[in-house]
């Protein structure tokens, strides 16, 4: 790293958006944790190229993106662990509908495959276009639409279900 304080600024000043993006790709703030980290490690290793192309966010949220499917791909012959929902801060007048929107959106994304819910956050967290987005997952925009679309269709079945808490489902 050539430019460390240039890179200590970026750290500082992206880390809550990617982390909200590390989220919404993993499920819970332990994987999000590592997967944003090991983000910056590999963003860090090439800053000198990352910070002359001129777009260092762009370029982590789409390092983040491959980190994640790719991690995905080498775990998936492991079970996964569970993990407890994380606490939500005090509710204030008019918040709570608010926190029950966000827990009922972070368990429909925690019930999708990793592709499909990568695809959900780049398209609506993101708001990237189809281009883009296969251009993150190294694959045609065709099959950015197949993922969003298999993606919506199991969140409206698992609403219509009146699926109180869908992460608990059986394979």
């Amino acid at each position: 790293m050539h430019d460390k304080s240039g890179f200590e600024r970026f750290v500082r000043e992206s880390t809550p958006g990617l982390w909200r993006q590390a989220w919404a790709l993993t499920g819970n703030p332990h994987d999000a944790a590592d997967l944003l980290q090991e983000t910056y490690v590999k963003v860090g290793t090439a800053w000198r190229g990352v910070d002359a192309g001129g777009n260092p966010v762009g370029y982590a949220r789409t390092t983040m993106t491959r980190l994640h499917i790719n991690g995905w791909r080498s775990r998936s012959r492991r079970p996964e662990s569970v993990v407890a929902q994380p606490p939500e801060p005090p509710a204030r007048a008019g918040e709570q509908e608010r926190i029950e929107d966000q827990d009922v959106i972070r368990r429909g994304l925690a019930t999708l495959p990793p592709l499909q819910r990568a695809v959900v956050v780049l398209t609506y967290l993101e708001d990237r276009p189809d281009t883009e987005i296969a251009a993150i997952l190294d694959c045609r925009p065709a099959t950015v639409r197949s993922h969003r679309s298999r993606a919506l269709a199991a969140l409206r079945i698992a609403e219509a279900a009146g699926d109180p808490d869908p992460e608990v489902r059986t394979p």
